[in-house]
């Protein structure tokens, strides 16, 4: 038992050091060896971990341990000022991928003024909606299109596509949005939906040459 403890030490004291290698180490050793009482630490230590591959091995030692554990710390998160914090949980949720967490995806997360929060919650919305209500989701996210640059529209066009087809007709609706941006983001979502292998870049810049010359890119 005192060996147990040491260890637990020793890896708690491990997710500290000032040495990625070493953070990494503690994170991938917790995993390995669960223990409810590292949960918190874990936790606390996605809020700030500024490298991001330590920060997926934390995710991954989390998800190491059980939901109803790990679920409701992580929840609290999401309340965070710190906007790592509501993206890395919102990150560690979607892997965990419990449905018990889709309640607490609201729309202020959905539209967080940090780029990064949005993106995950995007990421961790498509995973966690209920069966039947990714019509609504698709609503929800369509209020986002033309929002930031190449990585946000891309993240954003991603989660569309992964709801499926039920997309369609608010990207239809999107598409004679006054906002050019959000009808050329529309129209390249759609695109990427009918042929996911034309890629982002190329569907975009159609979309915006559709909508320079006054066209939605809907079908005649």
């Amino acid at each position: 038992m005192r060996k147990q403890d040491t260890d637990t030490t020793r890896a708690l004291q491990g997710l500290e050091d000032s040495r990625s290698s070493v953070r990494l180490r503690a994170a991938m050793a917790i995993g390995t060896a669960p223990d409810p009482r590292f949960v918190d630490k874990l936790v606390e230590r996605c809020a700030i971990e500024p490298e991001f591959y330590v920060r997926d091995m934390l995710t991954w030692a989390l998800t190491r341990h059980p939901a109803s554990v790990t679920v409701p710390e992580l929840l609290k998160e999401l309340r965070s000022e710190r906007a790592q914090a509501r993206s890395q949980a919102l990150h560690t949720l979607s892997k965990i991928g419990d449905r018990q967490a889709w309640p607490a995806i609201t729309w202020a997360l959905l539209s967080d003024a940090d780029d990064e929060v949005a993106r995950s919650a995007w990421r961790t919305a498509v995973v966690l909606v209920p069966e039947g209500e990714e019509s609504g989701l698709a609503t929800v996210l369509s209020r986002q299109l033309g929002r930031g640059e190449r990585e946000t529209r891309l993240s954003l066009s991603r989660a569309l596509v992964a709801l499926g087809e039920v997309i369609v007709p608010t990207l239809r609706a999107a598409m004679k949005d006054p906002d050019p941006r959000v009808r050329a983001h529309a129209i390249a979502t759609e695109r990427l939906l009918l042929d996911p292998d034309a890629g982002f870049e190329f569907a975009i810049e159609e979309a915006k040459r559709v909508v320079a010359l006054g066209g939605t890119g809907e079908e005649e």
